[in-house]
């Protein structure tokens, strides 16, 4: 029976990938102190740096809302008139 892989969180890899380059120690005793592969570690430090400018980026938020299209809100505003309208005429046959 294979053994179950470690995973680990975005935190704790981006932890250790800052703690890679800041370069106070190696590899090797990164390794040691977080208990990963070495080469894992450079694989995090290389994978952060190849991401580090989309911290920068404008949000894609904005842009989605102008996506939206208007006929569609129209559509479901109708609808829920209708609906309040025909609650409003059975709350008055019940009361």
């Amino acid at each position: 029976m294979k053994a179950k892989r470690k995973q680990y969180t975005s935190n704790f890899k981006a932890k250790v990938a800052i703690e890679a380059l800041k370069e106070k120690e190696t590899l090797a005793e990164l390794s040691k102190r977080f208990e990963v592969h070495p080469t894992m570690i450079g694989k995090w430090k290389q994978d952060f740096l190849s991401r580090a400018a989309t911290v920068f980026e404008k949000p894609a938020d904005s842009e989605s809302e102008e996506q939206i299209d208007p006929d569609q809100l129209y559509a479901k505003i109708g609808r829920l008139e209708l609906e309040n309208e025909f609650l409003k005429k059975s709350l008055k046959k019940l009361g």
